[in-house]
């Protein structure tokens, strides 16, 4: 593989609040061009390497653990009401990667996105565009890697693909954002290859990049659509070792005109791990000026929250402050052990499932909501006194929009789901949420 050169333009050190040390980088994407339509770079044999279990997320932390019973758990009661599909159609299984590839992987890194008429799936490394008034399929199965046929450098030409897909609708732009990581065998060189499309329609063409880390692996990468960025976190490890969460803001105004783009990060110490940027949903856009929220669990009772402002016309201007803690409930991760181990069963016959626990779930959702806004979260804990309970924590986050008086910030949370049955020894989930605002 032939490494593109990263091409570092400025660099400097800053220092948090509370003595969290980071380092801000900027610097351009290696390479990038417009592609054809998608449609048209689809092959039928795709290059790949052998079968393999793809990485798990490495964990960057202990698990938390309190000796308090979980304050907020709400127990499922009554009879739930019934809901009414507007549409229901399957979407890709492991089967759909193993007739792309000869074999499928395992964890899926199942996601997707809603567009203007389609509906985005990416199951690890296949990709499929289905409408989304009939649900009927548009293009694909294909491999992901379909999108950077033509583009050169490891985005093309390393094997096997990455894994960790995002994607992602800017409702903005009416455009969508599509990514994957690249590395090679040995992860000494490591990319972010990351796709807008041109239109609304995910079948088109696309302005493609590749953001070079060079030895530093890039791990669990999470996006959020902003006005004046596409926000992005990863864990940074640093050969066998996790140097940190990394928060970039890569130049949305020029990846969506196919312009040379940078990305400004910044490159926090260990103590900080996988933060979530926000996600903008709803029809009204941040508060002009407003930054990009970041989260992550800063202890049993804490959540840290992070503010990024990128400014491309000055990059050094850029700051990314913080933390501010967020007082919640006190709980416990599930999984005791490997923090990505499958942990939490299902009714029989079914398998375990991951918990990753150590972690806040992708999205951090933003709306503005007029006199208010709003962040909300999710993140998996255990629902009661042992492991046979499980649960996910959801966190409401309000505060005082931009202005002169600012009112104290308030977090309003709870823990839903099951509770395990002392006749079956099997235990239920449990979903928590976190909604945080500003009024």
């Amino acid at each position: 593989m032939k490494r593109a050169t990263l091409l570092a333009i400025a660099s400097l050190v800053l220092t948090f609040t509370q003595a969290n040390a980071t380092t801000q980088k900027i610097f351009k994407a290696a390479r990038h061009d417009t592609s054809k339509p998608l449609r048209n770079l689809i092959t039928s044999s795709p290059s790949q390497g052998t079968a393999s279990e793809k990485h798990e997320p490495r964990p960057t932390r202990a698990l938390i653990t309190s000796s308090t019973a979980d304050p907020v758990t709400h127990q499922l009661t009554g009879t739930l009401p019934g809901v009414t599909a507007g549409l229901n159609f399957e979407g890709q299984s492991a089967n759909d990667n193993r007739n792309v590839f000869g074999f499928a992987f395992v964890p899926p890194d199942t996601n997707g996105a809603v567009g203007a008429t389609q509906y985005v799936q990416m199951v690890n490394i296949t990709i499929a565009v289905y409408d989304k008034s009939s649900g009927a399929l548009v293009l694909g199965p294909a491999a992901i890697h379909s999108i950077w046929n033509g583009f050169g450098g490891p985005c093309e030409f390393e094997s096997p693909d990455g894994g960790d897909p995002v994607v992602l609708y800017d409702h903005l732009a009416n455009r969508w954002l599509v990514s994957q990581l690249q590395y090679n065998s040995k992860f000494t060189q490591n990319e972010q290859c990351v796709a807008i499309s041109t239109t609304s329609d995910a079948t088109g063409t696309y302005n493609r990049y590749e953001f070079d880390y060079g030895a530093n692996f890039p791990d669990y990468p999470k996006y959020g659509i902003w006005p004046d960025a596409y926000y992005n976190t990863v864990n940074m490890f640093i050969g066998n070792g996790f140097g940190g969460a990394a928060a970039c803001a890569f130049d949305r105004n020029a990846m969506l005109a196919g312009a040379a783009a940078s990305a400004i990060c910044f490159q926090g110490d260990p103590s900080i791990g996988s933060l979530l940027p926000s996600d903008l949903d709803g029809a009204a856009p941040a508060a002009a000026g407003e930054p990009n929220f970041f989260l992550h669990i800063a202890d049993g009772t804490h959540l840290n929250l992070y503010k990024f402002h990128a400014d491309f016309a000055h990059p050094a201007n850029s700051t990314f402050s913080g933390p501010t803690a967020v007082a919640v409930a006190p709980f416990n991760e599930i999984c005791a052990g490997a923090n990505s181990a499958s942990c939490i069963p299902e009714p029989n016959p079914g398998e375990k499932v991951d918990g990753l626990s150590d972690r806040l779930m992708f999205r951090l959702a933003y709306r503005n909501l007029g006199d208010h806004e709003s962040l909300f979260v999710n993140h998996t804990v255990a629902g009661g006194a042992s492991e046979a309970s499980v649960g996910m924590r959801s966190v409401t986050r309000r505060d005082p929009l931009r202005s002169s008086s600012r009112e104290p910030l308030w977090t309003r949370m709870w823990t839903t789901g099951w509770e395990a049955s002392p006749a079956t020894k099997q235990a239920t989930l449990r979903w928590d949420s976190a909604r945080l605002e500003r009024r």
